[in-house]
């Protein structure tokens, strides 16, 4: 697969939110403000690139070479969690504010299902370092992409008269759905592209 194939893969064809399901709790939880979203996009860009830098090199060097690949979950998991673990002391030292704001969210990247999902598509696309450094970042811009958009359709639903049993998470998931339906349409656009 091209460079290109896999840059619109993550971002648009095989979105971990809206095609995939992956990492949903900080896309809803996290989505209710734009500025709460970019920040745990920019923190969820850093930590699947280079989380999946490192582990595609843990696995082409260590794990595979030695036969220890059962031990693949939890050794992409702790490299996952070094990462988040310097987000979070960078965030905290640099920007206090957001790092209130996102409270819970911020140490949950570590079991944020996507961050480890692209790790796993990446060993079992046979991905190496490179491609698996450009998947990690795809997969990761369009997560971002994913809950910007969110954020700023549900920062619209405090201007609107929402019935009062649609609102919240009902909302939400209906959203979502639509969001789903919408990117779906990319898989057509691009499909010479993208497996």
């Amino acid at each position: 697969m091209s460079v290109l194939g896999i840059i619109l893969g993550g971002v648009l064809v095989n979105n971990f939110i809206f095609m995939q399901y992956l990492g949903l709790c900080p896309f809803l939880g996290v989505s209710k403000g734009l500025d709460m979203a970019m920040g745990m996009s920019g923190a969820v860009v850093f930590v699947m690139t280079v989380a999946s830098a490192v582990t595609a090199a843990l696995e082409q060097f260590v794990l595979h070479p030695l036969g220890l690949e059962y031990l693949r979950t939890i050794a992409y998991i702790l490299v996952i969690a070094s990462f988040v673990q310097l987000v979070e002391i960078f965030m905290k030292k640099a920007l206090p504010g957001l790092y209130q704001a996102l409270g819970i969210y911020l140490p949950l990247i570590t079991t944020n299902c996507a961050v480890l999902g692209v790790a796993m598509l990446n060993v079992r696309n046979s991905y190496g370092v490179v491609m698996s450094t450009v998947n990690g970042f795809a997969g990761a811009v369009g997560w971002s992409l994913a809950i910007i958009i969110f954020a700023g359709i549900r920062e619209r639903w405090k201007l609107m008269d929402i019935p009062s049993v649609l609102e919240g998470f009902p909302l939400a998931l209906i959203s979502t759905g639509l969001m789903s339906l919408a990117f779906l349409g990319f898989s057509g656009l691009f499909k010479n592209l993208v497996k």
